[in-house]
């Protein structure tokens, strides 16, 4: 690490990395359609009833891609930094919606989505932005909040691809709860690699107030 690198504030070194070639070679690796996770997005349309949809940190689009399939996909929303990431966005998801965005900066109008949602992407987080970017997902969810992430009942920095403080594996859902009294968790669950996912835990929390 320079000294330029130990200067620099830790959200803003992760923004860097993923908006730079390392963010670039993850969408390459992952731009293979997945179908298998069509079904679980159509049981999520239909249990809990939603419009307007956002993925903060939605990469190439594959969820996107099958919200857009049972939603109408001009409300089908997705935010990134990477820039090659967004680039894909109109060949996997048609019709979608892709903007530049930080996470912890969401240039939406507050409660303007049904529902805000993560995958893999809270354990990109360091703790120094973890709260303010959950923070900015409730403020722009009406009503539904999911997060689809690795769990762990304690914080754990997990070596990703040969590199310390990239990912975390934390109690997403208990943080969630802590931190934000107006939410209920309504559904919990496993996403498993059947499905097209690699075994994330994921819950959907309610606005409740």
């Amino acid at each position: 690490m320079t000294q330029r690198d130990a200067a620099e504030p830790e959200p803003s070194r992760l923004e860097s990395l993923w908006a730079g070639e390392f963010g670039d070679a993850y969408v390459e690796r992952n731009r293979k359609p997945v179908p298998e996770r069509a079904g679980f997005w159509r049981d999520i349309v239909e249990r809990f009833p939603m419009t307007r949809v956002l993925e903060v940190g939605c990469a190439h689009g594959e969820n996107l891609h099958h919200l857009a399939r049972v939603l109408e996909p001009h409300n089908v929303w997705g935010a990134d930094l990477n820039a090659s990431a967004l680039a894909a966005v109109p060949d996997t998801a048609p019709g979608a919606n892709a903007v530049w965005s930080l996470a912890r900066e969401l240039p939406f109008r507050d409660r303007w989505f049904d529902l805000v949602f993560t995958v893999g992407l809270l354990i990109h987080q360091p703790e120094d932005s973890l709260g303010i970017v959950m923070s900015e997902i409730v403020r722009c969810s009406g009503r539904w909040i999911m997060c689809g992430e690795y769990h762990s009942d304690t914080s754990e920095d997990i070596n990703y691809r040969d590199r310390p403080g990239v990912l975390y594996k934390r109690n997403y859902g208990k943080l969630y709860t802590d931190l934000f009294p107006q939410l209920e968790l309504r559904e919990e669950g496993f996403l498993e690699r059947e499905q097209g996912f690699d075994r994330v835990t994921y819950q959907v929390f309610e606005r409740i107030r």
